[in-house]
Parts: structure tokens; C-alpha cells; sequence
């Protein structure tokens, strides 16, 4: 069957379907969106609440440095794309690996606290309510951090190996929405557990 095709009237434009890759993205970050507001909210709605201490302002330290860092691979990243969409492969590499470096340094920063308070302050996912809220919202977070670590690891070696050229910008530009979501994401964390919280 054949289709009759017609001039465009001037000024008219064309419309075309958007990216697959794109659009499967932004679906999951809508979804992933739901849960993360679901566990904030459990969050905020459980805050003060448990029988017994401790409570977040008696051992929880402010990650400034870590939220720097995770904050910053936003920046990396999109200097990364940037320079990808120019051709610049060079240079996509070395803020892809920056970005992946920065991400790594937050997933650390993670674990020491975790460390510190499991094993120094004895606080854990049973010890109250605070506690099962916290590490299951920080940990939701973070396992969301380490996927996008996977990714970037992945993309890296393949950067390294010069199998990433300027066509492939808009599968990487698919990654670099999925980062730029944990990064906004951990700003809500953020405030909430390590600002509001306290």
C-alpha cells in the first residue's frame, strides 16, 4: 500500500518519534521516582518516632564531602556528553572516568559510614525505627548509584578502547539522564535525612 506524501505548508515541521532509548529511560526514571517518594515519605512520617535512641542528630554526620563529589559528576557528566556530540572522543573520556572517579568516591564515603556506624556506634537496621528508615532509604539510594557505576564502567572501557564515537552520543546521553536522577535525587536525601532530619 502506498502513501500520498504531501508538501509541507511553510513553516511547517516534520514530526518524528522521540529516541526509544530516551523515552525507555525517562519511563523508568518516572517509576523509580514513585519509589524513591515512597521511601522519603515512610522517611518523614516515621521521623522521631522510635521508642528508643539513638536518634539521627546523635550520629549522623553531615557528608559534605561526598555530596560535593556526587554533585560535581553532574557537571562531568554533561562536559562529557558535550564534548562526545563534538567529536572529541579524547575528552569525553576524560570527564566519562572523572565522572565514574567522583561517583566511586561517594559510594566509599557510603560504606565508611556505614562501617562507622554498624561497627562503631552499633547501630544497624534492627537497633530502631530511625535505623530500618535510614538504611533502607541511604540504601535504596546507593544501590541505585552503584548501577549507574556499572554503566559508566562499561562505557569507560569501551571509551578506552575507542569503540565510542560521536554517533553514539545519544545512547550515552541515555546514561547520563539516569545520573543526573541519582545525583537530583540524593539532594532530596540529602536534605531530608542529613539536614531536615537532624
Amino acid at each position: 500500500m502506498s502513501t500520498i506524501s504531501q508538501p509541507l505548508a511553510p513553516g511547517e515541521t516534520v514530526w518524528t518519534l522521540p529516541p526509544r532509548g530516551r523515552v525507555a529511560m525517562l519511563s523508568l526514571i518516572v517509576a523509580e521516582s514513585a519509589i524513591f517518594t515512597i521511601f522519603v515519605a515512610a522517611y518523614i512520617f516515621y521521623l522521631g518516632k522510635s521508642v528508643s535512641g539513638p536518634a539521627p542528630r546523635d550520629i549522623l554526620s553531615v557528608p559534605v564531602f561526598a555530596t560535593i563529589c556526587l554533585l560535581s559528576s553532574s557537571v562531568t557528566m554533561h562536559a562529557a556528553i558535550a564534548a562526545l556530540r563534538e567529536g572529541r572522543t579524547g575528552v569525553f573520556n576524560l570527564f566519562w572516568i572523572a565522572t565514574f572517579v567522583l561517583g566511586a568516591i561517594f559510594i566509599v564515603s557510603t560504606a565508611r559510614e556505614w562501617r562507622h556506624l554498624i561497627y562503631d556506634e552499633g547501630f544497624t537496621i534492627q537497633t530502631n525505627l530511625f535505623g530500618s528508615t535510614f538504611y533502607s532509604l541511604v540504601g535504596l539510594h546507593a544501590s541505585h548509584v552503584i548501577v549507574g557505576l556499572t554503566a559508566l564502567a562499561i562505557v569507560a572501557i569501551l571509551g578506552l578502547a575507542g569503540k565510542i564515537r560521536a554517533e553514539h552520543s545519544e545512547r550515552c546521553e541515555v546514561i547520563s539522564l539516569y545520573w543526573h536522577f541519582v545525583d537530583a535525587v540524593w539532594v532530596v536525601v540529602f536534605s531530608v535525612v542529613y539536614l531536615i532530619g537532624r
